[in-house]
């Protein structure tokens, strides 16, 4: 379950108070959209946090292999060109981009948008919700992105591009699926299933 918080009334919550709001509330997972209001993140149950490990280590693996880039869990707020932070459950940045940035913008929320990203549905999850977090990946410059969801039996599989109604076109695929990292994780492959 997602709460949104709505602070216009009384507040703009700026990037730098966002950020001393999750510092200053380490036990919480926070995420801020882009027009400011305030998402806070119910923990999720041992079968969503079993499946978020598995699809972490698929990636580590991968990149262990390749060093291609840099593997970042759900725990990792990103601040996405778009005015938002949010903290995909699994993203990827190659590495020329991540060593671009300062020590001290990697310390903090990385104003950076991963090339690659994994949301997956929990039970919770609203799935609107979920496509316009992709949808905002994609505007912030994401270039691969998969919306797993379980509950439908589906993988929504997001790519840069425009389609007729000005938004990147989705592929949904079924599940079981193995899925393939394009040109932006090269070689890797991997299998979802329920």
């Amino acid at each position: 379950m997602t709460t949104v918080l709505n602070l216009e009334p009384i507040t703009t919550l700026t990037r730098e108070q966002f950020f001393q709001l999750c510092q200053a509330n380490p036990d919480l997972h926070l995420e801020r959209s882009p027009n400011g209001e305030l998402i806070i993140m119910t923990p999720i149950g041992g079968e969503g946090g079993s499946q978020e490990a598995s699809l972490i280590a698929k990636v580590v693996f991968w990149n262990e292999q390749t060093q291609l880039g840099v593997v970042f869990s759900s725990q990792t707020v990103f601040s996405l060109p778009g005015g938002g932070e949010r903290s995909p459950d699994v993203a990827w940045v190659e590495l020329s981009r991540w060593q671009a940035l300062s020590q001290e913008e990697r310390e903090g929320f990385p104003p950076i948008c991963p090339d690659f990203v994994i949301e997956l549905r929990s039970r919770s999850d609203r799935l609107k919700s979920l496509q316009n977090k992709m949808q905002e990946y994609l505007a912030s410059g994401l270039r691969l992105g998969w919306l797993i969801n379980p509950k439908d039996k589906q993988v929504e599989i997001y790519r840069q591009g425009v389609g007729a109604d000005g938004e990147a076109p989705v592929q949904v695929v079924g599940m079981p699926a193995v899925l393939s990292g394009e040109e932006v994780l090269p070689g890797l492959g991997m299998a979802v299933s329920l």
